[in-house]
């Protein structure tokens, strides 16, 4: 995939890209003045002349320049000795990190595991081969000719699929907050979050815009609050072409359901390349869209993961 991912963080808001460098301006002055006229050199002095040195002076500066070197030689010998001592490595302690507790909830679909979000009000499921990372933030940073998207509750698929790029995936999900005029138009936020993660996530940030996206008609389904309560939401997905490239897929679909939620909709991402194993295809992608929900509390659990040790 193409664009300039954000980087992971255990909660994210990443890296916000600089919109710029200053420049340099020159100077309007040229830092020179002429001056009219150059004085005349002054004559030098006469130097009186060398008196030759006696036979005793000799020694004596003789004398002088061994006694100097023996202690230059005993200065450096004390150097090295200290240099030696200072350059000893320091042995390191490890560093013990203790994660925060998160809250979890129990998945709805068998053999799934589940990511929640939001202190455990909302959750989804993702396929035994996804890697859920519910305290990563992750996205693609807004450039001159993309338009960005963040997304938290995060899981991916296929990371390191590509070998001439280390932190590449080739699929992954997360919820992202999505505002609109109208708050109750789902339709539009799903169309929203599916444009705004297919152009920022396969075209380069600053252009040009070479992805094709050809979105299908909008779903109308229902997204169930942790209340139990149903209220309208809608499903978008979209397939993605891009030209071919060392990790890019050729081929990607993202879809996004938006639940009716008031002022702004999360909704739900899920994309993925299609040109390599692993990866989900479309049916997959709707069965993990429909498995967002809301959790009620009694289903919501506080867990603290076990501490691990750095080195």
């Amino acid at each position: 995939m193409f664009g300039k991912k954000r980087g992971d963080s255990p909660g994210y808001e990443d890296n916000a890209a600089l919109d710029g460098f200053g420049g340099y301006q020159p100077s309007d002055s040229s830092g020179y003045t002429p001056t009219s006229e150059t004085p005349a050199p002054e004559p030098e002095p006469e130097k009186p002349a060398k008196q030759p040195m006696s036979r005793s002076g000799r020694r004596a500066m003789y004398g002088f320049f061994a006694t100097l070197g023996v202690i230059a030689v005993a200065a450096l010998a004390n150097n090295g000795d200290r240099s030696s001592e200072s350059s000893a490595p320091t042995p390191r302690a490890p560093i013990v990190y203790t994660p925060s507790p998160r809250v979890v909830a129990p998945p709805v679909t068998e053999g799934w595991q589940s990511v929640a979000g939001k202190d455990g009000v909302y959750a989804y499921d993702v396929p035994p081969n996804w890697t859920p990372k519910p305290g990563t933030i992750h996205g693609w940073e807004k450039g001159t000719q993309v338009p960005g998207i963040t997304m938290v509750a995060s899981a991916f698929v296929g990371e390191g699929y590509c070998p001439q790029e280390k932190r590449s995936r080739l699929g992954g999900s997360g919820v992202a907050n999505i505002k609109l005029a109208d708050p109750d138009d789902v339709t539009a936020a799903a169309k929203k979050a599916v444009d705004d993660l297919a152009v920022s996530a396969y075209n380069p940030e600053d252009g040009p815009l070479t992805a094709k996206i050809t979105a299908e008609p909008p779903q109308t389904t229902e997204f169930t609050l942790g209340t139990g309560k149903k209220v309208p939401a809608s499903i978008v997905l979209a397939e993605v072409l891009t030209p071919p490239g060392a990790c890019g897929a050729r081929r990607a679909l993202v879809g996004v359901i938006a639940p009716q939620l008031g002022e702004a909709s999360a909704a739900l991402a899920v994309y993925s390349g299609q040109d390599a194993p692993g990866g989900a295809d479309r049916e997959l992608i709707l069965k993990i869209l429909k498995t967002y929900r809301g959790v009620p509390e009694a289903d919501r659990k506080t867990i603290t993961p076990p501490p691990s040790t750095l080195r």
